[in-house]
């Protein structure tokens, strides 16, 4: 037993030095443009649900934090200031699919492939996303959330929503690095990893269990991996399914798409869980408080829907461009930390985390990650 318990800890460890630099370099990509994007006009900027008020949406989500729970909040807090139900819903799934964290991520730990299909995916879910909500969302149901939303009841990281440290002044890269923007970078990167440290290595503990416990051919007979054409239509129903209960969210759900890969689920079944880091457990208790219990299963419904519906889509547009790998060997499999390029990449992220962090220290950062939590200023009115 306790043989066993140290092989789950290694494999966790080993996937977490392997994809430490790449989620350094996330993160500080992340904090440089929400330190150059204000958040003050979102809600102004999405009035309706049209083309291109979807369209600014996703890349407003984009260019915002990847943690699923400020993104959740934010788009609560941008619904109540007038924006668009649909149009924050998007934004929602952009800034939690579309974030530049979850590409590099998925380009180290298991293949471009991932990548493109999580950015050619994502925005195909969001076009079933918009399509769905305008055939069944009724204004019924929107007065519904909007009353809902606007008794303000708390979820998490409501105050980490709400902050907005963005350089407004100069060009993009004065901002990126005047004293203030190297500030505001400093503080946005060490608050995203303390808004996701949670579900990164809960995501690893998982992900190293099932690596070093479950036995393949259990992953194959799941998964339907003898019968492929079967295999291609179940995976992306599978998929969200195992990540509701999975509770791990964002770029957390990474190692643990790649362990399922590894098991024999289908392109598209990794997609889907991918995607569906909107509706594990947790959130959609958040859900429940931020728009009532029937707003939320008319939501999972609707959002487990685009998800599938996406990620089939892919599945078949990769499978006849060829472009799904054949082999399935994400790197999952080493236990022993080695010198080796991953390990001189780790050693250069950690000293450029080492400067934020310290900045952060200097700069009254401690004081603003105790208010992460904190429900945002002026919540429990109406903006």
């Amino acid at each position: 037993m306790i043989h066993a318990i140290e092989h789950a800890l290694a494999m966790a460890g080993t996937m977490g030095w392997e994809i430490l630099w790449a989620l350094v370099l996330g993160f500080w990509l992340s904090a440089v443009i929400q330190a150059v994007v204000s958040k003050e006009e979102m809600g102004r900027l999405l009035p309706d649900d049209s083309p291109k008020t979807i369209a600014l949406a996703c890349g407003l989500g984009a260019a915002s934090s990847s943690c699923s729970y400020a993104a959740v909040a934010l788009a609560r807090s941008m619904f109540r200031k007038g924006a668009n139900f649909t149009a924050s819903m998007a934004f929602q799934f952009a800034s939690t699919n579309l974030v530049l964290e979850l590409g590099i991520l998925l380009a180290v730990l298991m293949g471009w492939q991932f990548t493109l299909a999580e950015f050619t995916g994502g925005p195909l879910m969001i076009v079933v996303l918009v399509f769905l909500f305008k055939v069944f969302l009724t204004p019924k149901i929107v007065d519904a959330a909007r009353n809902q939303a606007d008794k303000g009841l708390q979820g998490r990281m409501e105050g980490h929503a709400g902050m907005d440290m963005s350089v407004h002044e100069g060009t993009i890269w004065q901002r990126m690095s005047s004293s203030k923007g190297r500030t505001a970078i400093s503080h946005f990167f060490v608050m995203d990893w303390a808004s996701l440290w949670m579900d990164i290595g809960v995501g690893l503990l998982i992900a190293g269990a099932l690596a070093a416990w479950v036995p393949k051919h259990f992953w194959q007979a799941f998964f339907f991996q003898g019968h492929p054409f079967l295999a291609k239509l179940l995976g992306p129903l599978i998929g969200p399914l195992v990540a509701i209960v999975s509770f791990v969210c964002s770029v957390g759900n990474v190692p643990l798409a790649a362990v399922l890969w590894n098991g024999g689920i289908s392109f598209g079944g990794v997609v889907a869980f991918l995607f569906a880091d909107l509706i594990v457990l947790p959130i959609l208790d958040i859900y429940r408080k931020y728009y009532g219990l029937k707003v939320s299963a008319f939501l999972l419904v609707v959002f487990y829907v685009s998800m599938a519906a996406a990620a089939l889509v892919v599945e078949f547009i990769f499978g006849a461009l060829h472009l799904v790998p054949q082999q399935r060997n994400a790197r999952l499999v080493e236990e022993a930390i080695r010198w080796n390029y991953t390990t001189s990449l780790n050693v250069a992220f950690l000293i450029v985390a080492a400067f934020l962090i310290v900045r952060f220290l200097r700069t009254g950062g401690p004081q603003m990650l105790r208010m992460m939590n904190a429900p945002q200023s002026g919540e429990h009115e109406r903006a």
